[in-house]
Formats: C-alpha cells, sequence, structure tokens
C-alpha cells in the first residue's frame, strides 16, 4: 500500500509539473508574435507562438510519410520567392496544400501536366502566406528533426542541417495546462491527506500509547 501510494504521488507531481510547463508557454504568449521569415532564421524569437510572414515553395515540400495517404507535409517557408537556401519549414496540414501535392505527386503522369498544374496554381505553390503556429518543443523537435533527416535521405532531398520547425494552428495549450495542474495538485492533496490519517499514535495493548 505504501510503495502504490508513493508511485500515485509520483504520478500526480508529475501531472503538476507538465501542466505549470503548458501554463508558462500560455504566460509567455498572451498572442502570437509577429516576426518575418528573415528574422527567424537570425535569432531565435524568445516565444513559442509565431505569425511568421513569409513565401511557400510547395516544390519542395516534404511529406511526413512517403505515401498516397498524407495527412501533413513539411513545406518551407522562404523570405522571398526567388530564395535558393531556407531553414524554416512549416508542417502544414491545410486541405489545399495537401490535396495539390498529393496531386502533384501522385495523380499526374507526365512532366508537362505537372508544369501546367503549378503554372495554374503558381500562387498556392510558390506565393506569400502568413503562418500562425508554434515553434516545437525540444523533444518533440527533436524527433521531428531526426524524421526529415530519415525522409530526405530516402527520397534524396536536401534538408537545412539545423531547421527551424513550425506547426501551424498550433496554439498555447490553455486547458490541458489547467486540467493537468488541477488534476495533479488535487491528487497530491488526496495522497498526503489519506498518509496524515495513517499516522495518528500507536496503542499498545490495554489501550495505553507509547
Amino acid at each position: 500500500m505504501h510503495r502504490f501510494r508513493v508511485t500515485l504521488l509520483a504520478v500526480c507531481l508529475l501531472l503538476v509539473f507538465l501542466g505549470g510547463i503548458d501554463l508558462r508557454t500560455v504566460l509567455r504568449n498572451p498572442r502570437p508574435l509577429r516576426t518575418t521569415v528573415s528574422e527567424l532564421e537570425r535569432s531565435a524569437p524568445g516565444r513559442e507562438w509565431l505569425s511568421v510572414e513569409g513565401y511557400v515553395d510547395l516544390l519542395q515540400a516534404i511529406s511526413t510519410s512517403g505515401t498516397v495517404e498524407v495527412e501533413a507535409f513539411l513545406v518551407p517557408l522562404k523570405s522571398s520567392p526567388g530564395a535558393r537556401s531556407y531553414r524554416v519549414l512549416v508542417e502544414t496540414r491545410d486541405p489545399a496544400i495537401v490535396e495539390a501535392l498529393k496531386t502533384y505527386h501522385f495523380g499526374l503522369d507526365s512532366e508537362l501536366e505537372r508544369s501546367r498544374f503549378v503554372e495554374e496554381r503558381r500562387e498556392l505553390f510558390s506565393g506569400r502566406r502568413d503562418v500562425t503556429g508554434m515553434l516545437t518543443s525540444t523533444l518533440t523537435g527533436t524527433g521531428n528533426r531526426d524524421r526529415l533527416r530519415t525522409l530526405a535521405k530516402d527520397y534524396g532531398e536536401k534538408v537545412p542541417d539545423e531547421p527551424v520547425l513550425i506547426t501551424e494552428g498550433l496554439e498555447p495549450a490553455r486547458l490541458r495546462g489547467f486540467f493537468l495542474a488541477g488534476v495533479g495538485l488535487l491528487g497530491v492533496i488526496k495522497v498526503l491527506s489519506g498518509w496524515k490519517k495513517k499516522a495518528g499514535p500507536v496503542t499498545r495493548p490495554g489501550g495505553a500509547a507509547p
């Protein structure tokens, strides 16, 4: 029973810790920080929730799965339409982008068809796009970078050595932070109050306390 209570207390403290991380992120990010691709490539913004001005390059987008059944793409976000290099990649699930890229890669039979398809949708493939989303956390970012390098190696794509990864549409987890912290605190209080009830005076046979 004692071991169970210790384990339960550890779980509750972990929930408080995770909820605290979310709440600190919320406090640091009351609103999206407006910035540009050039500024983001030069230095870290000090915030996680960003609204970034840039230009997409869908022809260099990388599928996160490499199959027809794809739900997201990693899309380069550049400082100008003609920029050759990039560091910023946006993970997007925008249906218009996903469907256009699926058609381009899997639904057309010739280069002529692909060229015509891109020309008819030039604004979508290389136009300006203001992206609002969250920088990936250290843990998530490491996993995404490893996945990106693996995909690039498998499909022969060139990727930046130190990519800046943004998940489009993601916001600070307000409700999750309050929920985790609240549940964790209630659990800690319940476990500690249970220990206090058990910690009464030990009586000897005959009713005499030590």
